[in-house]
């Protein structure tokens, strides 16, 4: 089991190095322009204060991390093991002028390098699907975020409702990796994606899983007809 969560991370890795500068745009195509208002809805139910302290997790080309610097004007820290994200990522950072409230560093959100209760919010975007134990980066969020604080997941889902449920599987399955291999030159990697789709938990199941990890007051959110879905979940006041 151990080799089987190296390989995919090894794996995962070597996609992500390979597709960093196309990724923004494959996120387009992915999620069929939705991921910015997606992100948008996930910010106005997270209701940053001024100040707010945040770690994005496999925060990638940083949308989501200069998302946060900008509502809440407070050091933000974003984490992703693949340095070409993140070099993709920097580079926005510095054109938005935020390199004095962003700090960004190569690590792995199942081992996170920071102290217990140290973040307003802990946060992932399209990468819990990714990991090799999506319990152990939840367990790890919720260790680093202050009590009270918020940990926070946006990530494609599985639609529930026909007939979209099958249009959009047609267009993961089959479609989605033709428009890699098309843009970002690489069907063997957009293939894997519909896999990971697959094994990943539905909406429900991942609400469960986040209250067994001790997450209170959890709530899901379906976002375009189920094809990705918002988790919030709070750290115990008192938490042991």
């Amino acid at each position: 089991m151990a080799e089987k969560a190296q390989n995919k991370e090894q794996f995962v890795h070597a996609v992500f190095e390979s597709i960093a500068p196309k990724y923004d745009l494959m996120n387009d195509i992915l999620s069929f322009r939705r991921h910015k208002a997606w992100r948008k809805f996930t910010m106005a139910k997270m209701k940053m204060q001024p100040g707010s302290t945040a770690v994005d997790l496999c925060c990638g080309t940083c949308d989501w991390t200069i998302s946060m610097a900008e509502q809440s004007g407070g050091p933000i820290t974003g984490l992703d093991f693949s340095p070409n994200m993140l070099a993709v990522g920097q580079a926005k950072v510095k054109e938005k002028g935020l390199e004095d409230r962003i700090s960004l560093l190569q690590g792995n959100a199942m081992e996170l390098p920071f102290e217990d209760n140290t973040f307003d919010y802990a946060t992932i975007g399209f990468g819990l699907r990714n990991v090799p134990d999506l319990r152990r980066v939840l367990s790890e969020m919720q260790r680093v975020v202050k009590p009270g604080g918020m940990v926070v997941c946006l990530e494609l889902s599985k639609p529930t409702w026909q007939p979209f449920k099958g249009i959009y599987y047609l267009y993961f399955k089959h479609i989605l990796p033709f428009l890699g291999k098309l843009v970002a030159k690489r069907y063997e990697q957009y293939k894997w994606l519909p896999d990971s789709l697959v094994q990943f938990p539905g909406r429900h199941e991942l609400a469960a899983i986040f209250q067994e990890t001790g997450l209170k007051d959890v709530k899901a959110y379906p976002l375009t007809g189920g094809i990705a879905a918002l988790h919030i979940g709070v750290k115990e006041k008192h938490h042991v």
